[in-house]
């Protein structure tokens, strides 16, 4: 028998398990052969409330964040493994991408069974990615708790509009401050690193707000500075592709809605099956606008390639296909936004 165990999910529904904000259940946990490490004593409370814990300074200010930044990443993970133990147990809010999978193992490598990692599975997250998640934590050897979440339960959020994320991750903090306050948890660690800060990104806003410490921030990690870091750790996803919740597919003001999200899921998996390892179906009402990376634009227009992929997305639910042939962009949808220097 494996050292590292998955109760898979039988429950209802993911629509159906919550009813309100603040509320979520239990799924399953991963446990790992390394769960019985020591961690240091603790004269810190358990997470409460108040951010001014966990906010040491303004982690937002983009020139302050540039000049922390270092090019020694070793003696980065060192202070960032530091700051771990000072704060005697962390929780982190794991999604299974890189950045909070290298967070999740700096917190292991600083607390042993003082760290935790929890995954919020909501309606947005695509059934493969918390697989994915599930197999990353039990690499690390970090234990893992999934919490149910219903975002579409949020009328602010499935109405769609530009700040969606906000709303998003007000939910993911209404989902982890009770928990880690339970457990005495004395932080809640996310991902966020320098490299996200420069895009439309209100979810940081909210995370800020709900007092979530951002080590990569803190400690001068850029995206590639992350993935270095997991390549000299041994992280067999160190080179796992970027990825969004399944909301992000969807054009702003477009109703959010279950049918729609699973329609995205099950478009980009079949293509996803033809050899493209990278690639996003964005949904404009019932269009599919198709991206992958400028240099995988050739295969999937050829007759033979294009025919199936045409197939593979009306079958799943849409009624046009496109290919956008500027290529795989991240975040897309936020091409026509006003920037924040346009004028009025």
């Amino acid at each position: 028998m494996s050292d590292h165990s998955y109760r898979a999910n039988n429950g209802p529904p993911q629509s159906q398990v919550l009813r309100s904000r603040s509320s979520c259940r239990l799924e399953h946990d991963v446990h790992s052969r390394k769960a019985g490490r020591t961690r240091p004593s603790s004269r810190r409370r358990p997470y409460g409330l108040s951010r001014d814990a966990f906010m040491v300074r303004p982690a937002f200010d983009n020139e302050m964040a540039l000049a922390q930044r270092t090019s020694d990443i070793g003696a980065a993970y060192g202070q960032v493994v530091e700051a771990m133990r000072e704060r005697g147990r962390v929780l982190v809010a794991f999604s299974g991408g890189i950045d909070s999978a290298l967070v999740a193992r700096m917190a292991f490598d600083a607390l042993g069974d003082g760290a935790l990692a929890v995954l919020a599975d909501a309606e947005s997250l695509s059934r493969r990615e918390l697989q994915e998640a599930v197999s990353e934590a039990a690499e690390i050897g970090i234990p893992l708790r999934t919490v149910r979440v219903s975002e579409l339960a949020n009328a602010q959020y499935t109405a769609n509009p530009v700040n969606r994320c906000y709303f998003c991750r007000k939910e993911l903090g209404a989902a982890l401050k009770p928990l880690a306050a339970e457990f005495g948890y004395h932080a809640i660690a996310d991902g966020v690193n320098l490299s996200d800060l420069g895009d439309h990104r209100p979810g940081i806003q909210a995370m800020n707000e709900e007092g979530f410490w951002h080590p990569l921030v803190e400690f001068g990690f850029a995206k590639d500075d992350v993935r270095a870091l997991a390549r000299q750790l041994g992280l067999s996803f160190h080179d796992k592709p970027s990825n969004a919740c399944l909301s992000s597919r969807i054009a702003y003001g477009e109703v959010i809605t279950l049918d729609k999200l699973r329609r995205v899921e099950a478009a980009e998996e079949a293509i996803r099956s033809m050899g493209f390892r990278v690639v996003r179906v964005r949904a404009h009402e019932g269009v599919a606008r198709i991206e992958v990376p400028v240099e995988d634009l050739p295969r999937i227009v050829s007759p033979e390639t294009s025919q199936r992929v045409v197939q593979a997305v009306r079958d799943a639910g849409f009624v046009y296909v496109t290919i956008d042939l500027r290529g795989y962009r991240s975040g897309s949808m936020n091409e026509d936004l006003p920037r924040r220097d346009d004028p009025a």
